[in-house]
């Protein structure tokens, strides 16, 4: 018998659309989701990377108009809920309602996680129209557990049928995976769920994802072949071999979603997901995971070190929803080198 039973949500056609540039088309989609369906994960999430409204100049914009891609993932997902992400501030109601005229039965709320106050309007008007509601706390590293409990609170008051810890940056370890997930699963009601969502910029995406639900969590955020931001996500088909072999119960076709992992991700990924020197630093400095793509192309636009801008955006403890701060550091260090080359010329 299982020692824990605990649901999934595959994040590939939405975390994955940061690793390759927002770039999927409705056929890929399509494809991703078709391999999925019916496979047993409880939610297929698929919109921009940055959620709905996310195309834009400031983070990067789609191959495809934001309803023609939901479109496609919910026609494809024929068996299977399909979840929307919606960052207020990015995204809105309308919006949302969009959404939901394309076939999406979830959305997955997110805020900063000190900021749970800004998701009250789209979390009530999401239970108003009858989805299913999940509240998502980024980047939940920067934030003591007390504060976390009293902002998963304000979600569950809200309406949320679930309340997430997000390892934006992938900076978390296990004791501390632990020590969070449980003060949640202690404080909040016994009928709003606890969710888990990892980045293995560190290495411990599954370690920490494991060590969630021997804590309390009941939902699990994996993604095929682990495309997402950073380093990625924790990977699903590897997740769910690991749940098996330690007694517990996700419900996932192991050898399905081994199968749509292998044809249909791994021959569309831009490049191959790995814990390289700037993942590995965006776990180290704690930056939020998306970042990377944009730090690499600002470092390279201004002939710096993309490790010195994720260690400094780390240290000036930046958000989503701030990307615009990476131009500016990589050119203030820029500008300081350039400085202290000048002043060693002159001496």
């Amino acid at each position: 018998m299982a020692k824990y039973k605990i649901r999934l949500t595959d994040v590939t056609l939405r975390d994955g659309m940061h690793a390759v540039r927002h770039q999927f088309s409705c056929e890929d989609a399509a494809a991703i989701a078709g391999a999925l369906d019916g496979s047993g994960v409880a939610l297929i999430e698929a919109t921009h990377g940055d959620g709905l409204g996310g195309s834009s100049i400031q983070y990067g914009f789609s191959k495809e108009r934001e309803e023609d891609y939901l479109r496609a993932v919910c026609q494809a997902a024929k068996h299977t809920k399909v979840a929307a992400l919606l960052l207020p501030g990015i995204g809105t109601v309308e919006d949302m309602k969009r959404a939901i005229e394309c076939g999406i039965g979830a959305v997955r709320v997110a805020t900063h996680s000190t900021e749970a106050d800004i998701s009250e309007q789209h979390i009530g008007e999401a239970r108003k129209l009858g989805l299913e509601v999940v509240g998502f706390l980024m980047m939940s590293h920067m934030t003591p557990t007390a504060v976390l409990v009293e902002e998963a609170k304000k979600m569950a008051s809200y309406g949320a049928h679930c309340v997430y810890i997000v390892d934006s940056a992938g900076a978390m370890l296990m004791d501390e995976v632990r020590e969070k997930v449980g003060a949640l699963r202690e404080h909040l009601p016994d009928d709003v769920e606890v969710g888990f969502h990892a980045h293995n910029n560190l290495g411990v995406s599954i370690a920490n994802s494991l060590a969630a639900v021997e804590a309390g969590a009941a939902r699990i955020d994996c993604s095929l072949a682990g495309l997402g931001a950073g380093a990625g996500n924790t990977p699903l088909e590897v997740f769910v071999a690991v749940c098996e072999k330690v007694g517990i119960d996700t419900g996932v076709n192991l050898y399905q979603v081994m199968d749509a992992a292998e044809n249909e991700v791994r021959p569309r990924m831009h490049r191959p997901i790995e814990i390289d020197r700037a993942s590995l630093t965006l776990g180290y400095a704690g930056v939020y995971s998306s970042f990377l793509l944009h730090a690499y192309r600002a470092a390279e636009q201004f002939g710096v070190d993309a490790r010195d801008v994720l260690v400094e955006l780390g240290r000036r403890r930046v958000v989503g929803g701030q990307e615009d701060m990476i131009i500016d550091v990589a050119y203030e260090i820029a500008r300081k080198q350039r400085g202290a080359v000048e002043a060693g010329a002159q001496k």
